[in-house]
């Protein structure tokens, strides 16, 4: 067993929430690892991806490891959601694995040392090239009232250093967040963002898995125009699928790891039907090893995301999912 599974396996005896943040304080500390497992380079968003497997956002929340997360051996890192302003999130214990599920529940609700400390972290992280590209993940504050406006102010501060940009209408745990995925509300929120990046950078948009039939249709006429390059599916789920078997599985929050497999894959597919082979589409929700990669790639992926599996799978699933994610390219 590696140290990095090995300390992972340690972590798993914490509690979920102190593991995170121990977590992130081990890898400021420990030395740059390999980097990206070095499989086929794809370019995607005109951007070269060392290989398909990325970190989603919700671990390196304040961009604060970002060289140490590549060098776990992702293609790509996202790091945020990022808030304007700093906020606590919402009162602990708000976060439970489900162990016998393979899964997480959180309620974090966008807990964030805010823009001017994730400006001075990727500043840091971008003094030299980094080996792959870095999203950006934004959020908004839970007591603002003008959400486009937030999202506005992160692009604005934060989009020099990003490779792409993320908007993220679907956390469940700001209230009222996911309503913003209204084609209104988010055609509002895309327009003010555009309008105040001056580079061209990628602009995508992370969706729930949650959504109605009528809601992927507007979405996906929304995907068609010039305000998005890119969708990211999915965020993690309200539902509570039957076959839980843990007794946290009641505990309010977003659902994410095994559970979310299967019902993420099928709203990928129903993206990929309606927005066409072209537009690329990161896949994100219950990856664990490869037959999951395998399974996004066949819905329509062009690349794909993973975190919760870190917890129990350890880093090794990282170069497993990016050899056969690209095997099925092949």
């Amino acid at each position: 067993m590696t140290l990095p599974d090995l300390a992972a396996a340690w972590m798993r005896r914490l509690p979920p929430e102190a593991a995170h943040r121990w977590t992130i304080r081990l890898l400021k500390k420990a030395p740059t690892g390999k980097g990206p497992v070095p499989v086929a380079p794809q370019t995607v968003f005109g951007l070269t991806f060392p290989n398909p497997v990325g970190i989603a956002a919700g671990f390196d929340k304040d961009a604060e490891v970002v060289r140490k997360v590549f060098g776990l051996g992702f293609g790509f890192v996202e790091v945020g959601s990022i808030t304007p302003r700093p906020q606590p999130g919402n009162p602990r214990p708000r976060v439970f694995r489900l162990e016998e599920d393979g899964a997480v529940i959180n309620r974090y609700g966008f807990n964030s040392k805010g823009l001017d400390y994730a400006e001075r972290q990727l500043e840091r992280a971008r003094c030299q090239p980094l080996p792959g590209p870095l999203g950006v993940n934004l959020g908004k504050n839970k007591a603002s009232g003008d959400a486009a406006a937030d999202y506005a102010e992160g692009a604005r501060r934060l989009a020099r250093y990003a490779d792409y940009l993320v908007v993220n209408v679907s956390s469940p745990n700001t209230p009222s967040l996911r309503a913003l995925q209204n084609v209104a509300a988010l055609r509002a929120i895309l327009e003010s963002v555009r309008n105040v990046m001056t580079n061209t950078r990628p602009l995508l948009l992370k969706v729930a898995p949650d959504l109605d039939s009528a809601c992927i249709d507007d979405i996906a006429c929304l995907a068609a125009s010039p305000l998005l390059d890119g969708l990211i599916i999915s965020n993690t789920t309200i539902a509570r699928p039957a076959m839980l078997l843990s007794g946290r599985a009641h505990e309010i929050g977003g659902l994410s790891g095994r559970p979310l497999m299967k019902p993420s894959t099928e709203m990928l597919r129903m993206f990929r039907d309606r927005v066409g082979p072209d537009m690329p589409i990161i896949g994100v929700g219950g990856i664990g090893g490869t037959e999951d990669a395998v399974a996004k790639r066949l819905a329509g992926a062009t690349l794909v995301q993973l975190y919760t599996a870190l917890i129990y799978e350890g880093p090794a699933v990282i170069s497993a999912a990016a050899a056969a994610f690209l095997e099925e390219i092949s």
